[in-house]
């Protein structure tokens, strides 16, 4: 069984993680750090935003396995760190169907309402698409 969770470094990420390596630390656990991207670069600059999110790529996985410790004690849990660049909801939903994942597990900072409508929720979006069953932890 492999375990998807999306890890931005925010609280709900870092409880999202908690929750995957106390309930699932036998299974694979893939942890997913997404560098979202703005569109509406111009072709000009394709090279030089590509170099970028290379860095920040680079950048967030290093960031990712050094804050493991701090969250977990990954001493006798089987994971494995992956990056991606783009809208996180989209990359997350993408990774699950194209690397045969189980199941996900998503923090949600718990927005309601208008600054939900207004900020989006990656949670809900990845909820309503994900072709796996979700846990969202708050």
């Amino acid at each position: 069984m492999t375990i998807l969770v999306a890890y931005d470094g925010s609280a709900p990420a870092q409880k999202a993680v908690k929750r995957a390596f106390d309930e699932y630390a036998d299974e694979e656990i893939v942890l997913l750090r997404v560098v979202d991207v703005a569109d509406g670069y111009t072709e000009a600059s394709i090279k030089a935003v590509h170099e970028l999110l290379t860095d920040r790529r680079e950048t967030a996985a290093e960031k990712l396995r050094a804050d493991l410790p701090e969250i977990v004690d990954t001493a006798d849990v089987d994971f494995r760190t992956e990056t991606a660049t783009g809208d996180p909801a989209r990359e997350i939903v993408t990774f699950a169907e194209e690397h045969d994942v189980d199941h996900i597990i998503v923090g949600s900072h718990g927005r309601e309402g208008v600054s939900r409508v207004l900020l989006g929720s990656v949670a809900e979006r990845v909820v309503r698409r994900a072709p796996v069953s979700v846990t969202v932890v708050r």
